[in-house]
């Protein structure tokens, strides 16, 4: 089979193994599944939790899209007239407690081809960053570590490029690069130069998406059961308006999403189910709530 037939069928096979071991913690939220086609061509499969023990609102999406490269892609890639294939499986996971992260992740295979469909390019991106509201910092380092370890066998200066790549990215540039969270691994534009490269670049991201249960379960078990009350839901909620403007306002995935006349419904369950903005927001001095700003800036900690 080509990398194009191989990766649609590991975001499946990843899709099931992900949705499993999210229910498995959850106790209770089962992943509904609604199949969707796109009139340009290909389609996918949207799975939702809702309501549960654990989670209170998430989603892991898979895509296999196919067509005509939009306009508005076409300025944005700099290219003529041309056809893709674009393939991913994009998950994120509002837990119900505030003492657990929600967290985001997704992997991703794009080809290009002009218009007698010869493949011109090709690149793999993807990555997983963490958003906690209260953070513990033993979560931090498994989180970055697992990840780490993960990339640490295709070379040691891959985890601290794609860490710094996600520190630049997932920032509210509008808000000082203000982070959304505390970061983890992101990197784009994976470019093989010949077939092996391809198949290292394919074996690299498998090794990312099969590290994911291992960076984040562990971190919902241990904070699933903590008590809380209506001052860390409201916290919560600010910090989650915050993850709203990032995906709205800046997030690229969202954007090509819409611009490719993909699913609306899919793209934007990476929402919370609720949110707030209070007008110029200050978290109570020596506050832990104010604590937490430390945090949402580029930090070490793997």
């Amino acid at each position: 089979m080509s990398v194009r037939e191989d990766f649609v069928n590991y975001i499946h096979n990843l899709q099931d193994t992900i949705c499993a071991g999210l229910e498995g913690v959850d106790g209770k939220g089962k992943f509904a599944e609604e199949i969707w086609e796109r009139a340009e061509g290909g389609g996918g499969k949207t799975r939702v939790i809702a309501n549960g023990n654990v989670f209170e609102k998430g989603g892991v999406n898979t895509s296999v899209v196919y067509g005509g490269l939009p306009t508005a892609m076409q300025q944005a890639f700099k290219v003529p007239e041309s056809n893709f294939f674009a393939a991913g499986l994009s998950l994120v996971i509002h837990p119900l407690n505030p003492f657990i992260p929600t967290v985001h992740a997704n992997w991703r295979y794009f080809e290009l081809y002009d218009k007698e469909n010869k493949r011109i390019d090709s690149w793999f991106g993807g990555g997983a960053d963490l958003t906690p509201y209260y953070l513990f910092e033993e979560d931090a380092r498994h989180f970055h570590t697992t990840l780490k370890n993960a990339m640490q066998p295709f070379g040691e200066h891959i985890y601290p490029e794609c860490k710094k790549h996600c520190d630049e990215y997932f920032a509210n540039k509008h808000r000082g690069d203000e982070m959304r969270g505390i970061g983890g691994v992101f990197y784009d534009y994976l470019r093989p130069t010949d077939d092996t490269d391809e198949l290292k670049h394919f074996d690299f991201q498998r090794a990312n998406g099969n590290s994911f249960l291992d960076a984040y379960l562990p971190i919902a078990e241990k904070r699933k059961d903590i008590p809380y009350g209506e001052k860390e839901v409201e916290w919560q909620e600010i910090r989650r308006g915050r993850y709203v403007e990032f995906n709205l306002i800046h997030d690229r995935g969202t954007l090509f999403g819409l611009k490719t006349n993909g699913r609306t419904e899919s793209i934007l369950m990476s929402l919370p189910p609720r949110a707030r903005w209070a007008y110029n927001y200050q978290p109570a001095t020596g506050s832990r709530e104010a604590d937490m700003m430390k945090y949402y800036k580029p930090m070490d900690w793997a």
